[in-house]
């Protein structure tokens, strides 16, 4: 291994040389940080700049760069040196741009730049290169878990990228719901009519591929390994069991209609009342003709009933909207107008919700004479000739009613996920007791499973929201807790057919990348191409658990000793892990208990005369960091008094750090990351909510040290808060300069 030789590059344009000594850096790099070549740049990311530190890094032997310049979540093509450690010191967005204009905030200003290179420098000496994972694997085969639409396109687009695909299906042929449909909403111009579902041509496609292996009548009975080395057990009906070698998964196994029997209120139950999927059944005997009810009577008459069972505030039924349900009671109302334009059809909904294109589809089936009212219904009953309908008419504010020979209810979108995690864990606890009835729960659980996962943590994948396969939809679509495990279609949210090939396509692209990335030794998502990975000294191990129970990826598990075992493939390098161990002994090479620590260490505390508090920032690098940059981008003044540290995810944040920020003199701590919840918005799932728990016992701690529990507090930022991240700040620094100065200055 090559002998460290540190180089810092200091940049004086964007106006930097003209709001900064920028000799006083490089004195401060030189002798301070002691650094060997230091040098300053007119422009130090055109092409002579980044050309002079490529000389150095050839001829010169420079091993390690810290560049003072910008943020570091700019010009990253620039000052892409792959062969070389680096750090950045962020003068620009981080300084110049948010310190007061004015002479007399010469001084703070300066102050704040002098402690970012001292940090740079400082993080640099603790950092290495990452060498990627020695693990990398090369199967690149995906597997596609459902045969539906979904399935069929996620199956069909990676093979059409070139990359081999498995699918398993447990049913007797291809097509899933898609098969059960008459016709579909319309998908493209001129959103006039119905379409044909096109299932059956691209479940022929699929069959013939030379690149698509299908089991059929099949299920997966076991899930062992990692991105790029997962083992897949497949069973057959027969009993036969195929073993597959795969690198990625997708998990499309679709939706079952909500109950009907849960609605006898609404005529759940009754003969002439079907749900949408049972209007589809009829609809298919017909065949394009009259549409008869299951007794035989032609149909002369149909009421479709909206948001049965759904929107539901009572907690008794689906709180969601399933989406595609006004769109098919549009679709189903014109089977029976496009049959017999005299026939009576009735929508009666609170809101209609066509998005896209269904306001075309809707004014057709007003052209056809659908009849569109809106009311709420109470109830309804079996008449002589079929049903009455009784609702609240929401426009004349009346009570009234409807005859219908046939009632059809939109009822929602039920996910396929398998098993719920939490029940599991409940399950597995109790049948340890040795009850047989625990035991017969635990065995009824196992069947509802689908990927059957060989991991700590259960059998499939953590439920979101209302017991969707987990992937937060609107942040991380597709992306499951299990690393290289992607969730697409109606499994992952509720959604219509067109959406949900869309979906399949987005997560067919993402097992692709999980594939290549795991090939290549590199993190999966968020932190795609990051060739770092956990690193743990096991001697000096305490075997308490933390790390692999906190872990919110499943990448942890333990040997025969309880010594944990990283499985680098699934690890998304969050560094929860890190943040977790009470001894430190895990790190990554360009990220440590010790890069954060250098820093931390490295920042000139003023004394307690001085008026001038120090208070440091841990900043989660996907939301906090980036609306510190666009604070600085539109020129949102904030204190000068602060000092951030970019953080993988305040679930990485090590006690330590705070303690050892308090016993240096900072007068306080803030802790910005996303938000936690439902509806979460961290990149690593659980990472601030794990922070908020572990920083909510560090009030004794605090105590201990004769200090106020205000001197560390946390903060839930979104990427776009560049100016309420500036309100926190200052309204921050004025409550500690109220308060007071640490009374550990001076001590640190």
């Amino acid at each position: 291994m090559a002998e460290m030789k540190t180089a810092a590059y200091i940049c004086s344009g964007c106006g930097l040389g003209d709001k900064l000594d920028i000799a006083q850096l490089g004195k401060i790099a030189q002798n301070e940080g002691k650094i060997a070549l230091v040098r300053d740049h007119a422009f130090l990311c055109n092409s002579e700049g980044v050309q002079m530190i490529r000389d150095d890094i050839e001829k010169e032997g420079v091993t390690h760069v810290c560049i003072a310049a910008c943020s570091r979540r700019a010009k990253t093509e620039a000052f892409h040196f792959p062969t070389v450690a680096m750090t950045r010191a962020n003068l620009r967005e981080g300084v110049i741009w948010v310190v007061a204009e004015g002479s007399e905030h010469d001084e703070v200003r300066q102050e704040m730049a002098d402690d970012y290179v001292r940090m740079g420098c400082a993080e640099l000496k603790k950092v290495k290169l990452p060498q990627g994972n020695p693990n990398t694997t090369l199967q690149k085969r995906i597997l596609v878990v459902g045969g539906g639409m979904s399935g069929l396109t996620a199956a069909f687009e990676a093979a059409e990228a070139g990359y081999e695909v498995v699918i398993v299906e447990k049913q007797a042929r291809l097509g899933g719901w898609a098969n059960k449909l008459w016709k579909r909403v319309p998908f493209k111009a001129p959103y006039a009519e119905p379409q044909d579902t096109g299932v059956a041509v691209l479940a022929a496609k699929v069959s013939t591929h030379p690149r698509i292996k299908v089991h059929l009548n099949s299920t997966v009975a076991e899930t062992a390994g990692a991105p790029g080395r997962f083992v897949v057990k497949v069973a057959q009906e027969s009993g036969a069991v195929t073993e597959e070698a795969i690198g990625a998964i997708v998990q499309a196994t679709g939706f079952t209609t909500y109950d009907i029997a849960k609605l006898p209120e609404l005529g759940g139950g009754q003969a002439n009342v079907v749900d949408q999927a049972g209007l589809e059944a009829l609809a298919q005997a017909a065949n394009g003709g009259a549409l008869k009810r299951a007794d035989g009577k032609e149909i002369k008459s149909v009421v479709f009933l909206q948001c049965a069972g759904q929107r539901d505030e009572t907690g008794q039924h689906l709180a969601y909207c399933s989406g595609h349900c006004c769109a098919t009671s549009i679709k189903q109302a014109m089977y029976f107008k496009d049959a017999n334009p005299d026939i009576d059809t009735v929508v009666l909904y609170t809101d209609l919700r066509v998005p896209g294109m269904g306001e075309d589809f809707y004014r057709s089936a007003q052209e056809k004479g659908v009849i569109f009212t809106k009311g709420k219904a109470s109830g309804v009953e079996a008449a002589v000739n079929g049903c009455k309908v009784s609702f609240k008419d929401l426009i004349l504010d009346e009570d009234t009613s409807l005859d219908a020979d046939l009632v059809v209810l939109a009822t929602g979108q039920v996910p396929n996920a398998g098993v719920n995690l939490d029940a599991w864990d409940k399950a597995v606890s109790e049948a340890d007791g040795g009850s047989e009835a625990a035991k017969q729960n635990k065995s009824e659980m196992q069947k509802i499973s689908i990927l059957n996962l060989s991991y700590r943590q259960g059998p499939d994948m953590p439920q979101f929201k209302y017991g969707f396969a987990d992937s937060h939809f609107i942040c991380f679509p597709y992306e499951t807790r299990r690393t290289g495990i992607y969730a697409a279609g109606p499994v992952r949210r509720p959604m219509d057919m067109l959406q949900a090939t869309e979906d399949a396509t987005g997560a067919a692209l993402k097992a692709i990348q999980a594939v290549e990335n795991a090939s290549l030794g590199r993190a999966a998502h968020p932190r795609s191409g990051d060739l770092s990975y956990p690193i743990v000294r096991l001697e000096g191990c305490t075997q308490c658990k933390r790390c692999t129970v906190e872990c919110p990826f499943g990448a942890i598990d333990e040997d025969e000793k309880r010594f944990p075992v990283f499985n680098e493939q699934r690890c998304r390098r969050c560094g929860t892990c890190m943040g977790a161990c009470p001894v430190r002994v895990i790190s990554f090479e360009n990220y440590s208990v010790d890069t954060v620590g250098n820093q931390i260490k490295a920042v000139e505390i003023p004394d307690e005369f001085s008026e001038k508090p120090r208070v440091l920032i841990l900043a989660c690098e996907n939301d906090a960091y980036p609306a510190l940059d666009m604070a600085g981008l539109s020129r949102t003044v904030y204190s000068a008094f602060v000092r951030i540290i970019p953080v993988r995810c305040l679930g990485s944040v090590n006690t330590i750090w705070i303690t050892d920020a308090l016993n240096s003199g900072y007068d306080g701590v803030m802790m910005m990351g996303c938000k936690k919840g439902d509806d979460y918005q961290c990149h690593f799932v659980k990472g601030s909510e794990l922070a908020g728990y572990r920083m909510g016992k560090i009030g004794d701690t605090l105590t201990g040290m004769g200090l106020e529990p205000e001197r560390v507090s946390s903060y839930e930022v979104a990427i776009t808060d560049n100016e309420r991240v500036a309100k926190f700040i200052n309204e921050y620094v004025a409550q500690l300069v109220e308060m007071g100065p640490s009374p550990m200055k001076g001590f640190g």
